[in-house]
């Protein structure tokens, strides 16, 4: 198969869909699937960047071949040695047995406790080069984004730079390659839940990498996943910006874990007493039903939070627990929250939700309301006063 897809004269797209995983790292869903992204630079010196994960290496090389015919594959550049990039690597080898292979040292460190050592390969420093003819190279450090080993690869020729999965999301490439082939706000959502959940961690280190590269001419990125900006690429540019920043927007995530209803109650109602206050986006989610991956998404984007949990022996329960160590294990900052709950014979679980607010460093808003039961009147009064105490913060 050659799909002939050009990001220039002599740079091809490589990359293959993944319909079938449930599962990115096995614990995020694809439900609208995920791209692996690939290139190749036939040059007088051919060159691969990145390369895609083992199930999937049949087609890779097919288009490999279908480009190359019967010209060797001379190098290949691994920006990241996660295994939905390298795992296709043994089977490369086989097919190119002279291929050699580019990274740091950190690459190589890892590709051999990965797929044992490696003999055919050049180590390259920060701000080193390659000329493959007619191109020229250049590899930037940017460690942990998301990964010790991940670097990128700048076409000083092209202007391309291969971002590794930087600026990458979930969702695969149906029939469009380009940011100017596609319905962008299709892809936003997924970006950012890509963001969120793989990348977001690490806020500190895509602003170090955003510092390296603001000089750089760049007039298309190329991620491992997703999209392949070369119109519109402010647009990926000042999300990530944002978001590494901890920027966020006026709107509130309701979070909620519901035994019987009652909690559920209470977090419907304080929903719509915030759009009445003129919240611009509400988001309501069942903690028990909804994958985590989606929460963290919605609230890495908005200002305020509110966190609804009945007692469950004596403690919090169960998947609101799960959801708050999401947001502590990446070191979220700089929310509005409001805490509300139920109990029966005992307390536990609004008690428990202040405790980790406080450790989590957001700013506590209102009173925390516990019901007894079920929401009464008054219960129903003070949600009325947090919707307006979190508008005045948010709006």
């Amino acid at each position: 198969m050659n799909r002939n897809i050009k990001l220039s004269d002599i740079t091809y797209y490589v990359g293959v869909n993944d319909r079938r995983t449930h599962l990115f790292e096995n614990l995020w869903p694809l439900t609208e699937g995920i791209a692996y992204n690939a290139y190749l630079i036939n040059d007088e010196k051919t060159v691969l960047i990145d390369s895609v994960e083992a199930s999937k290496t049949d087609q890779f090389i097919q288009e490999i071949k279908s480009i190359l015919g019967d010209k060797p594959l001379d190098y290949l550049i691994v920006n990241h040695t996660e295994p939905d990039h390298s795992s296709s690597l043994i089977s490369l080898l086989k097919t190119y047995p002279n291929l050699c292979i580019i990274g740091n040292k950190v690459t190589f460190r890892f590709l051999d406790g990965f797929y044992g050592e490696w003999k055919n390969k050049k180590i390259v420093e920060h701000d080193d080069t390659l000329s493959t003819g007619k191109h020229q190279l250049r590899f930037y450090s940017t460690p942990m984004v998301h990964w010790p080993d991940t670097m990128m690869t700048f076409d000083e020729t092209d202007g391309i730079l291969f971002s590794g999965d930087a600026f990458g999301s979930f969702k695969t490439l149906d029939g469009g390659i380009f940011d100017d082939e596609l319905n962008l706000n299709e892809y936003e959502e997924e970006i950012r839940r890509y963001y969120s959940n793989i990348v977001g961690k690490y806020g500190k280190s895509v602003q170090r990498a955003f510092t390296l590269l603001k000089n750089v001419p760049i007039k298309m990125i190329a991620s491992t996943h997703g999209p392949i900006f070369r119109k519109n690429l402010n647009w990926v540019l000042s999300r990530y910006d944002r978001w590494s920043k901890g920027e966020t927007l006026p709107g509130v995530v309701v979070i909620y874990g519901s035994m019987y209803g009652h909690t559920e109650e209470m977090a419907d109602y304080i929903a719509r007493k915030l759009k009445e206050t003129g919240i611009p986006d509400v988001r309501v989610y069942d903690a028990s039903k909804t994958h985590p991956s989606y929460i963290l998404s919605d609230v890495w984007q908005y200002s305020g939070v509110v966190l609804a949990s009945p007692a469950y022996n004596n403690e919090l329960f169960p998947s609101i627990k799960n959801i708050v160590e999401k947001f502590l294990e990446r070191k979220m900052t700089s929310r509005y929250v409001g805490v509300i709950g139920t109990a029966t014979w005992s307390g536990g679980g609004v008690k428990a939700l202040n405790g980790l607010v406080k450790t989590l460093g957001w700013e506590a808003v209102g009173e925390s309301i516990e019901a007894k039961y079920t929401a009464k009147s008054s219960d129903f009064d003070q949600c009325d006063l947090l919707s307006k105490a979190l508008a005045e913060h948010i709006l």
